[in-house]
């Protein structure tokens, strides 16, 4: 069994008390994480604790904000390991949960994951956000967007706001320092129908790491020619 008194107290460090079938969803998803790793690149943080705080924790950390109501429907763009999608599922166990990456193999380990931890209602989609916020199936389905991706917030906001219904949140994890990227994100946020909400500053638990949850709230419905094609929203943000 893997030390898990890491992952127990951060959760609790956050007001989360983990139970055990939680635990063990955690233990299974880092073991067939590390398992796959082998075969593709799919992190290149591996150690068990490190893993407990910046993969776990991490993910967990915007369940303190209190926009995760019930049975929510919730987008994670950009998942990779399926992170923070996957954590956020095995402790709120009602939420709908799409997990977006255009890396045909992570899908294929998310589609593992989803089913040796027995998670319902989770459905790993090989795409692009820019493709799926023009699709009518997505566009402005989702009660909230979250993204751990790199790319900068305006660029985001882009990619992420348009599947957000009136009245959603998109969640940017973002490091410590976002007040530059915030400024540059005005503009974007505003013309995709949104509105910066919160800058929630977290400590992550057993780490001397600081990170940022952006909580841009959608007050309008984002004009139809957004998102943008061909890479635009990378190379010319709003």
């Amino acid at each position: 069994m893997t030390n898990v008194n890491t992952l127990i107290k951060g959760a609790k460090t956050l007001g989360i008390e983990l139970n055990e079938e939680e635990i063990n969803n955690f233990v299974l998803y880092k073991e067939l994480l590390k398992k796959w790793n082998q075969k593709i690149n799919i992190t290149s943080i591996t150690d068990d604790i490190e893993v407990d705080i910046k993969h776990f924790i991490d993910s967990i950390t915007p369940l303190t904000t209190n926009v995760f109501k019930e049975n929510i429907k919730l987008i994670d763009i950009g998942t990779g390991g399926g992170f923070p999608g996957i954590p956020l599922k095995i402790i709120k166990k009602d939420m709908n949960v799409l997990l977006l990456d255009s890396t045909m193999k992570r899908i294929k380990f998310l589609s593992e994951v989803v089913d040796e931890l027995s998670l319902e209602h989770v459905t790993p989609v090989h795409g692009r956000a820019e493709e799926m916020g023009r699709d009518k199936k997505y566009r402005e389905k989702f009660d909230i967007a979250i993204s751990r991706a790199v790319a900068s917030l305006n660029t985001l906001c882009e990619y992420c706001l348009p599947l957000v219904k009136v009245g959603g949140h998109f969640i940017s994890m973002k490091g410590s320092d976002v007040d530059e990227e915030l400024n540059e994100a005005k503009n974007s946020i505003k013309i995709l129908g949104g509105r910066v909400k919160d800058k929630k500053i977290i400590d992550l638990p057993s780490s001397d790491i600081t990170h940022s949850l952006i909580i841009i709230e959608k007050i309008k419905e984002t004009p139809t020619k957004y998102p943008r094609g061909g890479g635009k929203p990378k190379k010319k943000p709003l």
